[in-house]
């Protein structure tokens, strides 16, 4: 699960960078990445479901995923809760 994470994170960023290099199409704005498998999201990273801690590739993908997961986005860093912001009893995803 950690090496699907890590390869998935390397895809954003490289996927970001090209964004960044090449002229892009004003659509190119509404184009939105998807991480899968993130069960919480805070300002600093994001838990996986898999209770494993990462960093955000890019802040556009802190950005995002904000926008899109609202309910499972909190605007502080991870380490401000108890637990280290990991959510024992909300397993949203396996619902």
């Amino acid at each position: 699960m950690v090496k699907t994470m890590t390869a998935a994170l390397v895809a954003l960023a490289l996927v970001g960078g090209s964004f960044a290099i090449a002229p892009t199409p004003a659509r190119a704005a509404d184009v939105s990445v998807s991480i899968p498998g993130v069960a919480f999201g805070y300002d600093d990273g994001y838990w996986d479901q898999g209770h494993a801690w990462h960093g955000w590739a890019t802040p556009d993908a802190r950005v995002q995923f904000q926008t899109a997961n609202q309910g499972h986005y909190y605007g502080w860093k991870h380490d401000r809760d108890a637990n280290m912001g990991w959510r024992e009893n909300d397993t949203w995803w396996g619902k």
